[in-house]
C-alpha cells in the first residue's frame, strides 16, 4: 500500500470533518489542516499518526484518546462501532424478535454523549436499544445485560486510563451469558465496522429511539450485590474513595442493604469529575493515587480502607501498617485474591458443594484466575477440593471457566458472584471483603492475622511486577522479539527450567504474545504486552513453604527480589 501524502491525510481530514457531528472535534481538526497548509511539521505528523491508522476493534472492543480521526475515540468512529456491532448482532440473530442492546456510561468526558450515539445508531439499524437511566458503574451494566436478557451490552468508559480516553466495551448475552466479546466475535464485529465505514458515512446512519430503563435495574443489582455479604458480625471501621468515580452511589446503596455501618469517605474525591483533579493517574495502583485515602485513614483511624477505580470494576484494598510511612499499605491485587477465594472455598466447603455429579471437583466448583495471578489459588482450590482454571489474561476468560465460584486477576480485578455478573465488579468484591474483615474483627484478629494464616496453611507465595510504560510501542515488540530470540538460562542467578511461547497456543490457550519462564524452586516469571495501556509487563512469583512464617516470607521475599533485579536487567 503506497504510503500517505500531506495531501492524501487533508483529503480524508475534510472528509472526516464532513461526517463528523461533534463541533468541538471539527474545528480542533481544521485547524491541524490549516496548519499543515501553512508547511507545520509538527501538524504533518499529527495528522499522519490520526489518519495513517485506525483505533482498532477487539477484544477490550474500542479505547483511546479523545480527539478526531480514525486512531482517536470520538463521535466518529463510536458511531461507526455502533453500526457494526448493530450489524453484527442482526447477521447472527436465531429468531424473529429484533436483537437488543443495553448502554451504559460512565462520569468520564464524553461518556454519555457517546452512549446516547451508541443507543441512537443500534435502534436505527433495528436493534431494541436500552439506555441505563444515569451514569453509571461498568458492574451494573454487565449485570444488566443478563437481568434484562439483551442480545448484547455496551459500556462507555475507558476504566482507569489517563484523563483524556474513553472507550466502548462490548459484552454478548445469550449462550456468552453476559461476558465480555473474545474470538471471533472480535473479529466479525471489526470486520462489520469496517465495512460500514468504507461505504456510509455517519450522517447517512439511521438513528432511532431507544428505551431508557427504569430504576428496577439498579434495585435489582443492589439487591442481588448484598446478598454477597453475611450479616456483619462486627463493624470494621472503613474509609472509601470512588478516585473521582461513579462507584459511590451504587456502593452506598449496596452498604446499606448489606447492614454495614457508613464508612468514612475521602470527601475530595467521592464525586464523578472525568477531570480526575487530585490524582495524576485514576489508578489505585499507581504510587500516590491513595494519598488521600491513607490521609482520611490515619484521620479516622481506619481498620479498612477502600478504593474503586472510576468504573468501579476495580477493588484496592488497604490495611494499617506501622512500618509503612503512610500508616497504611495496600494490599497486592494477589493478596486479595487469595483471601477471598480462600473464603469462596470455605463457603463452599461448608455448604457441602453440590451433589449428584460424578467429578466431585466439578460439581463443587471452580476457581479460576488468570495465568499472570498467583499460584496460590491453586493451592487453595486443591485444599479445598474444588476444580482450578487458569486462563488468558481479562475476564472475558476467567469469567468463562466452568462452574465458576471465583475468580480474580491481579490487576485489582474480582469476580465474586458468576451468577449475577460476568465481569470484573469492585463493588460486590468490597463487601465480599468488608463480610471477610468484619468476620475476623468478631474474632478479634486482622486481615494481617489472616495473610499469616494464610501463608502458614498454604505456603507464602509473593509477588511483583515490572512495568515499563512506553512511548514507541515498537520498543515492547523488540524486548519480546529479544527474549524469544536470546531466551535466558537463569534469572537473578535462579535456574530457568523452561520457557513456554503462547503465541504456539501452549497449554490449549489460545495464540497470546505471552513468555512463561518457569525457574527452580516454584519460581515463575510471565512477560506480555499490556492489552489497554502502553506498557509492558512483567509479573514475578515466589513461594515458600516450609519453615516458620517469618523463614517463608524470607525465602519468598529473596527469590522475587532477585528475580526482578534480573528481569529489569533483560528488559532494559
Amino acid at each position: 500500500m503506497p504510503e500517505l501524502t500531506d495531501a492524501d491525510r487533508i483529503a480524508r481530514a475534510e472528509a472526516w470533518i464532513a461526517q463528523d457531528p461533534d463541533p468541538e472535534t471539527r474545528e480542533e481538526l481544521a485547524a491541524i489542516v490549516a496548519r499543515v497548509r501553512e508547511g507545520d511539521a509538527a501538524a504533518s505528523a499529527d495528522l499522519a499518526d490520526r489518519f495513517d491508522a485506525r483505533l482498532a476493534f477487539g477484544t477490550a472492543g474500542l479505547r483511546g484518546e479523545i480527539a478526531a480521526g480514525p486512531n482517536r475515540m470520538n463521535r466518529v468512529l463510536v458511531s461507526q462501532g455502533a453500526a457494526g456491532l448493530a450489524a453484527h448482532l442482526i447477521e447472527r440473530a436465531t429468531d424473529a424478535a429484533a436483537p437488543s442492546v443495553v448502554v451504559g456510561y460512565d462520569g468520564r468526558r464524553n461518556s454519555e454523549a457517546f452512549a446516547r450515539d451508541v443507543a441512537e445508531v443500534m435502534a436505527g439499524a433495528g436493534v431494541r436499544a436500552i439506555l441505563l437511566p444515569r451514569l453509571m458503574p461498568t458492574p451494573v451494566l454487565a449485570f444488566a445485560v443478563r437481568h434484562l436478557d439483551t442480545s448484547a451490552g455496551v459500556m462507555i468508559t475507558a476504566s482507569h486510563n489517563p484523563p483524556n480516553d474513553n472507550g466502548m466495551k462490548v459484552y454478548l448475552g445469550g449462550a456468552d451469558q453476559g461476558s465480555q466479546i473474545v474470538a471471533p466475535a472480535d473479529a466479525e464485529i471489526a470486520a462489520q465496522i469496517d465495512r460500514i465505514a468504507a461505504s456510509t458515512t455517519v450522517p447517512e446512519l439511521p438513528r432511532g429511539a431507544f428505551e431508557t430503563a427504569d430504576e428496577s435495574v439498579v434495585d435489582a443489582y443492589v439487591a442481588a450485590t448484598a446478598a454477597v455479604a453475611s450479616a456483619p458480625a462486627a463493624q470494621p471501621r472503613v474509609v472509601y474513595t470512588a478516585m473521582h468515580g461513579v462507584g459511590w452511589e451504587t456502593m452506598r446503596r449496596v452498604i446499606e442493604a448489606a447492614g454495614f455501618d457508613a464508612p468514612s469517605l475521602v470527601a475530595e474525591q467521592i464525586e464523578p469529575d472525568g477531570r480526575f483533579p487530585t490524582v495524576s493517574f485514576p489508578n489505585p495502583e499507581e504510587p500516590g493515587a491513595m494519598d488521600l485515602s491513607f490521609a482520611a485513614a490515619r484521620a479516622a483511624r481506619a481498620d479498612l480502607v477502600i478504593a474503586n477505580d472510576p468504573d468501579a470494576d476495580r477493588l484496592a484494598v488497604a490495611i494499617p501498617d506501622a512500618s509503612d510511612p503512610e500508616g497504611y499499605r495496600r494490599l497486592t491485587g494477589n493478596e486479595v485474591g487469595l483471601l477471598l477465594g480462600w473464603q469462596v472455598a470455605e463457603q463452599v466447603a461448608a455448604a457441602g458443594g453440590e451433589a449428584g455429579a460424578t467429578d466431585a471437583a466439578s460439581a463443587r466448583g471452580t476457581l479460576a484466575c488468570s495465568i499472570v495471578s498467583s499460584p496460590g489459588l491453586e493451592a487453595v482450590a486443591r485444599a479445598h477440593g474444588l476444580d482450578f482454571r487458569a486462563t488468558l489474561t481479562g475476564f472475558k476468560w476467567i469469567s468463562r471457566a466452568p462452574e465458576l465460584r471465583f475468580g480474580f486477576e491481579e490487576a485489582l480485578g474480582y469476580l465474586v458472584n458468576p451468577e449475577t455478573v460476568r465481569d470484573k465488579d469492585g463493588i460486590s468484591a468490597a463487601i465480599a471483603f468488608l463480610s471477610l474483615a468484619a468476620r475476623l474483627a468478631a474474632e478479634g484478629r486482622t486481615i494481617a492475622d489472616h495473610l499469616d494464616d494464610f501463608a502458614m496453611r498454604f505456603g507464602c507465595f509473593d509477588s511483583t511486577q515490572v512495568s515499563i510504560r512506553v512511548t514507541d510501542l515498537s520498543r515492547i515488540a523488540e524486548v519480546m522479539a529479544r527474549l524469544r530470540a536470546e531466551p535466558p538460562v537463569e534469572v537473578g542467578g535462579i535456574r530457568v527450567e523452561r520457557i513456554d511461547d503462547l503465541a504456539a497456543g501452549v497449554d490449549g490457550y489460545p495464540p497470546s504474545d505471552v513468555l512463561r519462564l518457569v525457574l527452580e524452586g516454584d519460581a515463575r516469571v510471565m512477560v506480555r504486552p499490556s492489552g489497554t495501556e502502553p506498557k509492558l509487563k512483567v509479573y514475578i512469583d515466589a513461594a515458600a513453604s516450609e519453615g516458620t512464617l517469618a523463614e517463608r516470607r524470607a525465602a519468598a521475599s529473596d527469590a522475587v527480589g532477585r528475580l526482578e533485579a534480573g528481569m529489569r536487567a533483560l528488559v532494559a
